[in-house]
């Protein structure tokens, strides 16, 4: 698949491939990635990412297709020659140097002048906020300081393309969130090129310019986060970014300026006239939790199915409540609060309906929706 960048491109993938015996690892990619953009490829386990990543690093051979940084193909040229850096899921700090020495190891590699190192590492010190920890052992830092050293060692090379493999997967889940906003923060100082893989979606939304979604070595979408979110390509992308409700294959049928969805066993619902959709179509209803609500007692109005509730999944500002519904299978609902488990018992019957006119429509062979 192809993708356009809103920049001039730093980096350009062009029909890349990579094989493994007979297995295929990423499948004939082609991409160009803005210059300063932050990009990220996000996709379940074995998708791909981290072998596309591993490629642009240069740890990994192309089995076919070109890599362009700059305009220059680099597809052939060693990885310590590609002035790329890059922070690994492990971090792969030297344990038995220092702060200072494990930033300033890649610019004592290159030769600079001592001089100059203590400057750029200094700036480096400064700009993650590891001031007083120059003296340190890797042994002696928090999981979110060894990042941040991590980090330093790679911007302070100045590299074209920073790369980032999933460099906050061993954070709990609050230094996680605040080593989010301390990257957000480095790519607004630094302005590099940044690809970001990760397989949490949330990460995903929440730091890309652009998210490229892969599934068994293949580009399903490239897409700004909202984008994305609201206009998935296919069934995959809709049912792996963010929850949400797959309906059943329905018939789609149309009349005049009305449209309606016929579902074995659940009957009709109201749909959005949807210009692509011929009358007879295939298609399938993709609804996010947000769009789907407890009915008012007493409300009549289209799209109200019963059911029964099978679970509720409190998450302190709301609660995730999953519906037993014939016809349709299991359906959720996110409401404010927790007071749907006391009104609403498992067990209990309960009135949902369904906003199809937020629904993602796709037709119904518009990709796979297991991961």
């Amino acid at each position: 698949m192809t993708a356009t960048s809103p920049a001039p491109a730093a980096v350009e993938l062009v029909r890349v491939r990579k094989d493994f015996g007979s297995a295929v690892g990423v499948a004939d990619v082609s991409l160009k990635i803005g210059q300063g953009e932050f990009l990220t490829l996000l996709g379940p386990s074995g998708c791909g990412k981290s072998t596309l990543l591993g490629m642009i690093a240069g740890f990994l051979t192309p089995t076919a297709g070109k890599i362009v940084v700059d305009g220059v193909d680099i597809t052939d040229v060693e990885p310590y020659r590609r002035n790329i850096g890059m922070v690994f899921q492990s971090y792969a700090l030297f344990p038995h140097m220092n702060v200072f020495d494990n930033i300033a190891f890649g610019l004592r590699m290159r030769k600079l002048p001592k001089a100059e190192v203590a400057g750029e590492v200094r700036r480096a010190i400064e700009m993650m906020k590891l001031g007083g920890f120059e003296e340190r052992r890797v042994s002696q830092l928090s999981g979110g300081q060894q990042q941040r050293v991590a980090l330093a060692r790679a911007v302070v090379i100045r590299p074209k393309v920073l790369l980032l493999d999933e460099p906050l997967s061993a954070l709990d889940k609050n230094l996680r969130a605040q080593m989010q906003v301390e990257l957000s923060e480095l790519h607004r100082k630094t302005g590099l090129t940044t690809i970001f893989v990760t397989h949490d979606q949330g990460e995903a939304l929440s730091l890309s310019d652009r998210i490229v979604v892969m599934n068994r070595g293949e580009v399903q979408q490239v897409a700004t986060p909202i984008e994305l979110y609201r206009t998935p390509a296919n069934g995959f992308v809709a049912s792996f970014i963010g929850e949400i409700n797959a309906l059943p294959v329905a018939r789609y049928e149309r009349d005049g300026g009305e449209a309606a969805l016929v579902l074995p066993g659940a009957g009709r619902l109201v749909a959005p006239a949807e210009g692509n959709f011929a009358h007879g179509a295939q298609v399938r209803a993709f609804l996010r939790p947000e769009h789907v609500r407890p009915a008012l007692p007493g409300e009549d109005r289209p799209n109200i199915v019963s059911g029964v509730v099978a679970a509720h999944i409190y998450q302190g500002s709301h609660t995730i409540t999953r519906v037993e519904v014939d016809g349709l299978g299991l359906i959720e609902t996110r409401v404010t609060g927790a007071d749907i488990v006391g009104t609403h018992p498992v067990g209990a019957p309960i009135a949902l309906v369904l906003d199809l006119g937020d629904a993602v429509m796709l037709a119904a062979n518009a990709g796979r929706i297991d991961a």
